[in-house]
């Protein structure tokens, strides 16, 4: 199969409780008390429904004038740290410089009243840059801006304690907003931007404490990266990298181009709950070559449509979900706020399958097959370890690779209706699996050895879940189709405890 990192890369309403009881026919493999009720997340509508800035300057705050092309950028340079700059109603402008940029103090804080936008006229690169720490943006809208591919507009140069609050950052290239350590994002709109809504990416040190919370984020990846550079896995609505903590909770993404939340490489300690993530063109949530998440409470629905189809219509075997977990596992040590992943009361109606669990076996630390080159596990410091005769024995044979193990997924509700996702094969999948190990030559993890691990040897488990639709089971490698009594059954014994019924009516 080779190398699967998915380079494709996918009014507030009141909160319902979506109950796990359904007619129709039922199997059950135990007499367990049945799934608790899911609590459906409320939907923030950030974009249409943007919170109003002060209509009058606070007390001590520089008033900048959108009449005067670079007052912003001119004010900012002639003030003190720890300022605070109004900026009118109106269009701000920065000079017609490509460069040309806000380059905040430390503490500083800008505040947009109702109908401030600052607009890069597809001329100036970055709005927000430099190193400054505990800098606060809100109720701004952020328009118009050309970043290069993996730059950003906002906070260009991943500076730390920034908090950006109320607003929107919109119609950009490159990437919206980047993200540094302790930085906050919250009750925004993040839309319709070139590449990511968010890339939160730090080009020295790891980002931790992160806070991403009640935005919307949405329509992004417009330019359609993944076509222009296939492969280049630089898309979607928000991009962690190497991230030590995050909580990602209370956000509408959707309608995202590629896939809606994507965590890709040495990413720990995650909270992604309470979210909305819908209609995504690939996948809701990706997390690669990763540790520790707990995914709850969250709705998700309508994603992977487009990709999911692309690749059934290749005739690919391969499971593309919804929910893909691509070489990372729960680890007990690497400090964080749980020693797993733990998926549970989600409910999933209508995407293009469910929750794939994934390793290639022939990705690990200094194998050319490695597409997270130069990077390695957090298990293990010095790359160079990582080769023959040292990688064949313990404890570098499990350290050099990203495992996917320690998963536990229980609790959910996976609902499907082909005639609502408009499909006939393979969008009704559950998977955990890996390819035949092959390559390089010198490779200790050839064979068979990491499908037999990841399927019955590594502690990853569905049970006590709801399926309602046509479901089918993939273990071991995409040959092996699985109805749900095989999937319960003897070597693989999943989903213990858990419900299958046909839609109502069948």
């Amino acid at each position: 199969m080779g190398i699967r990192r998915l380079h494709r890369a996918w009014p507030a309403v009141p909160v319902v409780l979506v109950l796990l009881a359904s007619t129709g026919c039922e199997n059950t493999a135990s007499a367990r008390p049945k799934p608790t009720a899911v609590r459906s997340a409320p939907v923030a509508r950030m974009c249409a429904e943007p919170a109003a800035g002060p209509a009058k300057a606070p007390a001590g705050a520089v008033t900048v004038d959108p009449a005067v092309a670079g007052d912003l950028a001119a004010k900012t340079r002639s003030s003190p740290p720890h300022t605070t700059f109004w900026l009118r109603p109106g269009r701000h402008r920065l000079e017609p410089n490509r460069y040309a940029q806000v380059i905040p103090k430390e503490g500083d804080s800008y505040l947009g009243a109702p109908g401030a936008v600052l607009d890069g006229r597809r001329t100036n690169q970055y709005a927000f840059g430099g190193t400054a720490r505990n800098v606060t943006i809100r109720y701004l809208t952020v328009q118009g801006f050309v970043a290069p591919q993996n730059e950003g507009v906002v906070n260009h140069d991943s500076a730390d304690g920034w908090v950006i609050e109320h607003s929107t950052i919109r119609n950009n290239s490159g990437a919206g907003l980047m993200a540094g350590d302790r930085q906050q994002v919250r009750a925004s709109c993040l839309r319709g931007n070139g590449q990511y809504g968010m890339n939160a990416y730090k080009a020295t040190g790891r980002i931790s404490g992160l806070v991403v919370e009640g935005n919307e984020i949405v329509g992004n990846n417009k330019d359609d990266w993944e076509r222009r550079r296939p492969g280049c896995g630089c898309t979607g609505g928000v991009k962690f990298w190497a991230v030590d903590g995050a909580d990602v909770r209370g956000n509408w993404v959707h309608d995202n181009r590629g896939a809606g939340l994507w965590a890709d490489t040495d990413n720990n300690d995650f909270r992604i709950e309470d979210n909305v993530l819908e209609a995504n063109d690939g996948a809701a949530l990706i997390y690669e070559t990763s540790y520790n998440a707990v995914i709850r409470n969250n709705t998700i629905r309508r994603n992977n449509w487009v990709e999911g189809r692309r690749y059934a219509d290749r005739g690919d075997s391969f499971p593309f979900a919804t929910v893909y977990l691509s070489e990372s596992g729960g680890e007990p040590r690497i400090r964080a706020r749980t020693d797993k992943i733990e998926i549970y009361r989600n409910v999933l109606e209508n995407n293009w399958s469910g929750i794939t669990l994934w390793e290639n076996a022939d990705r690990f630390c200094n194998s050319p097959a490695n597409t997270s080159s130069g990077d390695c596990t957090l298990l293990v410091k010095n790359t160079k370890r990582c080769a023959q005769p040292a990688i064949a024995t313990a404890p570098l044979y499990a350290d050099c690779r990203w495992r996917t193990q320690r998963v536990d997924i229980h609790n959910n509700r996976f609902v499907l209706d082909k005639s609502v996702v408009d499909c006939t094969v393979k969008c009704d999948r559950m998977a955990v699996l890996a390819n035949y190990g092959t390559y390089p030559d010198w490779s200790p993890y050839q064979g068979e050895r990491v499908a037999e691990a990841i399927t019955l040897e590594q502690h990853n488990r569905w049970h006590d879940n709801v399926y309602v639709g046509p479901w089918k089971f993939i273990a071991h490698d995409p040959s092996r189709i699985l109805d749900y009594g095989q999937w319960q059954g003897m070597p693989y014994q999943q989903d213990a405890g858990s419900t299958f019924r046909a839609p109502d009516g069948d």
